[in-house]
Order: structure tokens, then sequence, then C-alpha cells
């Protein structure tokens, strides 16, 4: 890769790792299924109006769109608003590698060899060292919250595989279009149409900017820039800087946010980064030596 694009790539890790922060920040001024639903609103307009028509059939869409943007996000926002740092967040979704795995061992026949099965293993060690950590001193219930969307990540991945657009930034565009009336109806079931429409009558520009941020950077301007690498570059050389994510996540977490990182969670870091690594990169190897379609990244968060 070129230095221009290594620092492009690594760009887009700071980008989705400092948007755990910027979600932590959104959460003080919105409830979780509202700012989730307002995410995906500003994400889609008016860049479903530039884009173009889908390019992949709608059953894919709403699919992508209910397992990543209602299912994942959803349980993602409302997990950290229950007390998930952060930081650790960032970390513990990564999981979503090894869940990916097993779903397409289930749904597509893709059978894991020796190596995957070895990362799956270190993966899930340092999610067992993670919620050891996080139970003995934070609300374990926002764990499982977290560890389910990363099973929903998941789901969305290999329903992107089945998928297979060939405009992944048309594709996500018109992806977040889905998950807006069902996220919008979950709010004023769960958190109220009192609380949302304070919410919403005490907006700030914190607030404003918040949206703007896990929206529009994080999502239409991280993932244009990731597709433009994928298109440039082998998924083998792009696929790696993702590991990058939770260590900008817990760094910038415990710069912005005060949050402590304790020698338990950086153990269980280096597992479940070690065991993705393995998870993820051993399956990119095989790709390469045995020709398959093509394997479409799917949104960071």
């Amino acid at each position: 890769m070129r230095p221009l694009h290594i620092a492009l790539a690594a760009l887009v890790a700071a980008v989705w790792g400092l948007n755990f922060v910027v979600i932590e920040i959104g959460l003080g001024h919105f409830p979780p299924l509202l700012f989730s639903a307002l995410r995906f609103l500003v994400a889609a307009l008016p860049a479903v109006f530039l884009v173009g028509r889908p390019k992949v059939a709608w059953k894919w869409i709403i699919g992508v769109g209910l397992a990543l943007g209602v299912a994942k996000f959803g349980l993602l926002f409302v997990g950290m608003d229950q007390g998930m740092p952060a930081g650790l967040s960032s970390l513990v979704l990564q999981v979503q590698a090894v869940f990916t795995v097993l779903f397409a061992a289930v749904a597509l026949g893709e059978r894991p060899g020796r190596v995957r099965m070895l990362g799956m293993a270190v993966a899930l060690a340092g999610i067992g060292v993670a919620a050891v950590d996080e139970g003995a001193g934070g609300p374990v219930l926002a764990f499982v919250l977290v560890i389910a969307a990363a099973a929903c990540w998941g789901v969305s991945n290999v329903l992107t595989r089945k998928a297979a657009p060939s405009d992944p930034l048309n594709f996500m565009v018109w992806v977040s279009t889905v998950p807006v009336l069902p996220l919008l109806g979950l709010s004023l079931l769960f958190e109220g149409w009192d609380r949302d429409a304070e919410a919403l009558a005490a907006l700030e520009w914190s607030g404003v900017g918040s949206i703007v941020y896990v929206a529009w950077v994080a999502t239409v301007l991280g993932f244009g820039a990731w597709g433009f690498l994928l298109r440039h570059h082998p998924a083998s050389s792009v696929a790696p800087f993702t590991l990058l994510v939770p260590v900008f996540g817990m760094s910038s977490a415990a710069l912005l946010l005060d949050e402590s990182v304790s020698p338990l969670r950086w153990c269980a870091a280096a597992l479940l980064v070690g065991g993705v690594a393995l998870t993820s990169l051993a399956g990119v190897r095989r790709t390469r030596a045995v020709p398959e379609a093509p394997v479409v990244r799917p949104e960071r968060v």
C-alpha cells in the first residue's frame, strides 16, 4: 500500500475508534434508541438521493438494515446507555469476527480451519477475561447487550456476504434507510414520547455534533474511504487495520472520558485482538489461495 493509503486506513480506524466516545457523548443528550434512529436518518438523508438506485435486491437491504441497524446498533447504544464503558465496548464488539465465522459455517457452509478455530478460542478467552473484569465492578447486563450486538453484527456480515454489493457505499446508504422507522417506533414504545420530545426540545450543539459525527463522519465518509481502499488493495492488506479500532477506542476513552484501563482489561484486549487477528487473517489467506466470491467489509462503528 502507498504511504498515503496507509495513512488513510489508519485515519479511518481512528475515526471508528473515536466514534465510541462520541456515542457516549450523544447518549448524554438522547435516549439510546432515538439517538440510533437519528443517526441513520442523518446518514440516509440526503445521501440516498445522491448515490443512485439500489444495486442489490431489497431483501438484502432490509435484512442487513434490520440486523445491523436495528438489532446491532440498538443493542449497542442501549448497552452503553446502561453503563458499558466506551473503550470496553469498542473492544468487546470485535468478537463479531467469531460470530461471523460461526454463522458463516451454518449458513454458507464455510468450515473454519485449525488456525481460525485457535483464533476463536483465543478471542473467546479474551471475552472471558473482560467479563471477569467488568463483572467485578460494572453492569453485567450492559456487557451482555454488547455481546448480543456483536452477534447481530455477525448476522449482518453473513447477509452482506450473500448480497455481495458491487458498490458498498450505495449499499450502506440504502441500508441506513431501513432502521429509521423501526427504531423510532421502539423508542416511542420503550422510551416514551415525553422523553423523546424533551431530548429534542433541549437540543444543544454538542448533541447535533454527535449525530453528525456518527452519521456522516463515521458512517458515510468512513465507509466511503474504506470502500475506496478495498477497491485499490487486496482485503488482506486493508483488513488488519480494523484491529486498530479498539486501540483507538480504548485510548480515546481513557484520554477524553477518563476511563480507567485495568491490567486485566489490557490482558483481555491482547487476547481478543490477537484472537480476532488469527480468525480474520487466516480466512483472508485462504481466500487468496482459493478464489471465491468477493468479501465485502460491512460498516464499522
